[in-house]
């Protein structure tokens, strides 16, 4: 698993926790794995896309903020992920190709 939602009991996203966030900012730092939880390292809010948008949204929001997995917000209760992944095996290989520039860019 690459990344984790954060939800409160409200079940509203609070942020998104990734296997990098835990790499650089636990484990190369130093820190106490036991020691630190996922609302310490949950950072600024979460990059979503609704429920009802489509699929040159979801390209339009990946690449615009070089991102590789979305939640999927219905209202305000996390749906779902999106990933990389699933873009390109349902997309023709053109755009996936300009979605991987994109958010490869530094």
């Amino acid at each position: 698993v690459g990344s984790l939602p954060i939800c409160g009991t409200d079940e509203k996203l609070k942020g998104v926790l990734t296997d990098r966030d835990i790499v650089v900012n636990v484990l190369a730092a130093g820190k106490d794995p036991a020691r630190v939880t996922a609302g310490d390292l949950a950072q600024g809010e979460a990059v979503t896309i609704g429920a009802d948008d489509d699929a040159e949204e979801i390209l339009r929001t990946m690449g615009a903020h070089q991102v590789r997995r979305l939640p999927v917000i219905d209202g305000h209760t996390l749906v779902g992920i999106v990933a990389l992944a699933d873009v390109a095996r349902a997309l023709p290989d053109t755009k996936v190709g300009d979605l991987l520039e994109a958010i490869s860019q530094s």
